[in-house]
């Protein structure tokens, strides 16, 4: 099947996909290339076809003019031999034509030279010789940055040598055209710069603000920028509102409800205090105490917490309390906190997660260890013990609500099977997550990874 797709996806979808791989995920990198990219190609072909164009008339004007002078040194040599002064005439080649003429005697042509690969000027120069000279030469581009050498066989025995300053005979535009498109794209780049950043700016508060919202946090944030990017500020507003207002009377019903329900198992255990304390009302009274249990993790579970703030909190002194707490049941507990014990999460809610993930090692297992990790921008805390474990195929099922496995050490005995579950919906509210793994004591460990 995966061959069939590559055989029938196109050489041109291919060059896209890597081509979408190698550019930049940012969006404001993403908006200066959708500028700058094709105003730089515009600009490479008017260059390239235009003005290539005019440099190629005038290099073949100013060859054509070289040419022409070249040709009247000779006729005047040959022409006028009573003058045929090579002094004389080097003299007026110099003053009058800006070009160094020597007569070489008893010599012939050198074998012809590598063409350079950009030949304008050979091309130009070469055509205007065969035009107006037809004589045997030779001529020399490259060997002299500053001149161009051009050699034509007069007779026999002598070779006329013309040095003509490069700029006599080619018009340059590698200069030119490199302070064009340099220039221009420069301008350019720091306009797109200037207005983009701005663009982006409304977006980046909308990402900052949104994750702030899913990490329990409060964030100042109002819509600005274009439009479009306003539009979807104010939607995110009034999304907010909506969870609020739904949060708050969530918390509200909660509250009557948990209202309610305290006050009837209050009274039967005021009715069950008045009554003969016989082995039935011992067991009454420890089915209403089990249901008040279940109450507390059940409402727990549906509160989740959501109306408190998070604020900077001392991970060290939580995990203290957590030990005190763990030791008075008799559980022997250490504790390895690295890195900055100070976090930004909602004290009460990871609290009660650090005491759900307790509770359950200490049901199962002996021995507890904790060790925590706040060396870079995300805490990792692990909560090892060392009972039973819980099969690979399984630690994702122990999550669920109410859920209990019959081999599974999450039985929860004289609980509601909600710890965990109440444990990874609190991580989650901060932004981060619960995986369960083989512990080094041999039993179960509880990863806890949050960005604090």
């Amino acid at each position: 099947m995966k061959l069939n797709r590559a055989l029938k996806r196109s050489p041109v979808d291919w060059v896209l996909r890597r081509l979408g791989k190698g550019l930049p995920k940012g969006l404001y990198a993403r908006s200066l290339i959708i500028i700058i990219a094709p105003v730089v190609l515009l600009q490479s072909i008017v260059a390239y076809v235009f003005m290539e164009r005019h440099w190629q008339l005038v290099t073949r004007r100013l060859s054509s003019a070289v040419t022409a002078d070249v040709a009247a040194l000779i006729d005047i040599y040959e022409n006028y031999p009573q003058d045929r002064d090579a002094t004389k005439l080097s003299r007026i080649a110099s003053e009058r034509l800006q070009l160094d003429v020597d007569i070489l005697h008893d010599t012939d042509l050198p074998p012809p030279g590598p063409k350079p690969f950009f030949s304008i000027l050979d091309e130009a120069l070469s055509d205007e010789l065969r035009r107006q000279v037809d004589r045997p030469y030779w001529m020399d581009t490259v060997g002299r940055s500053n001149y161009v050498e051009i050699r034509i066989k007069l007779d026999q025995n002598q070779v006329m040598r013309v040095l003509a300053r490069r700029s006599q005979t080619y018009a340059s535009n590698s200069h030119i055209f490199l302070v064009w498109m340099g220039g221009s794209s420069f301008v350019l780049l720091g306009i797109a710069i200037l207005f983009l950043r701005n663009q982006i700016r409304p977006i980046l508060h909308l990402s900052e603000a949104a994750e702030a919202l899913g990490k329990g946090r409060e964030i100042e944030f109002r819509p600005r920028g274009a439009r479009e990017v306003r539009q979807a500020g104010h939607a995110f507003l009034e999304m907010k509102r909506r969870i609020e207002r739904n949060m708050e009377q969530r918390t509200t019903m909660l509250n009557g409800v948990s209202h309610d329900l305290r006050t009837i198992l209050t009274r039967f255990k005021l009715s069950l205090v008045f009554l003969d304390q016989t082995a039935e009302v011992e067991d009454l009274k420890r089915d209403v105490d089990e249901m008040s249990r279940m109450l507390e993790g059940y409402l727990a579970f549906a509160r989740g917490d959501m109306g408190e703030h998070a604020v900077e909190t001392d991970l060290r002194l939580l995990l203290e309390e957590v030990q005190s707490d763990a030791e008075r049941q008799g559980h022997a507990m250490s504790l390895d906190v690295v890195g900055d014990p100070i976090i930004t999460v909602r004290p009460d809610a990871f609290r009660r997660l650090l005491f759900n993930l307790v509770a359950n090692a200490a049901r199962h297992g002996d021995r507890i260890e904790i060790s925590a990790n706040h060396e870079t921008r995300w805490l990792v805390l692990n909560v090892d013990d060392d009972g039973p474990g819980i099969p690979a195929e399984m630690r994702e099922e122990v999550f669920k609500p109410f859920v209990r496995l019959d081999e599974a050490r999450n039985q929860d005995e004289g609980g509601s099977g909600l710890g965990l579950a109440i444990a990874r919906d609190i991580a989650r509210s901060h932004g981060g997550d619960i995986t369960l793994g083989d512990s080094p004591l041999g039993g179960l460990r509880a990863t806890v990874r949050l960005p604090a």
